[in-house]
């Protein structure tokens, strides 16, 4: 199923700021027994993408309608949220038409129980990201660096490649958030300057404090990731 602004449609105006310039955001929700997982914090991450976008964040209580609707009678699957600042004029200038909301569900993806059992092969993928604070944890609609980098590898064996800043320092996977046990606590990469701080990311931290483990957000060189205990990758699907 396919809502866009309540509607059971699939069709969307040439005119959306979201085609033509990437001009919005997007969240990706597991569904589990018909309901959004981690609700709370794809709502608050979306709503402050739209503030600092200047996007006319969507009724909450709507969305979550909308959210159930496209889930309602599946087990597990993927909900996926986009909201751009709709269609306008031609040119960069945003306008002030009402912003487009857009609600789609999905097959969940399907990973080997080997994944979890024996964790999982990576690469480093030559394109790097580019800094842009004022962009820097949003989950945005401009993906192309993601793109260039997944298109790197077509091997079936290779689960993840880890992308960098034009420094050289760690940042992420093309779709995952990453954590190294390193010197007796968790470290994950500084995002102020660009990534995706992902909404497992955010729970991985907020339990890590829970159960008082020593945990710190800085930046992280890819040697430090040969000397760690282990490495973990997350997200809002694989957990």
């Amino acid at each position: 199923m396919v809502l866009v602004n309540g509607k059971a449609v699939q069709t969307l105006s040439v005119h959306d700021r979201g085609l033509l310039y990437g001009d919005g955001l997007f969240e990706t929700l597991a569904v589990r027994g018909g309901r959004p997982l981690q609700w709370p914090r794809h709502l608050a991450r979306l709503k402050r993408g739209c503030a600092r976008l200047g996007i006319e964040a969507p009724d909450a209580e709507g969305l979550l309608e909308e959210t159930l609707r496209v889930a309602a009678g599946a087990r597990r699957a993927v909900v996926k949220i986009i909201v751009t600042r709709g269609a306008g004029a031609r040119g960069y200038r945003p306008g002030a038409g009402p912003a487009t909301r857009i609600v789609t569900v999905h097959p969940p993806p399907g990973h080997p129980p080997a994944y979890r059992r024996d964790g999982v092969a990576v690469r480093w993928c030559a394109t790097r990201l580019g800094l842009n604070p004022a962009l820097a944890g949003l989950k945005h609609l401009n993906r192309l660096e993601q793109v260039l980098a997944r298109a790197e590898w077509d091997d079936p064996d290779i689960a993840e490649g880890l992308m960098q800043d034009p420094d050289g320092n760690v940042i992420e996977g093309t779709m995952t958030n990453l954590f190294a046990a390193l010197g007796g606590e968790l470290v994950t990469p500084d995002l102020s300057r660009c990534g995706v701080a992902g909404v497992m990311r955010e729970r991985v931290l907020e339990c890590a404090a829970a159960l008082a483990v020593p945990c710190r957000i800085r930046v992280l060189a890819p040697a430090e990731l040969e000397t760690a205990r282990e490495i973990f990758l997350c997200n809002s699907l694989i957990g």
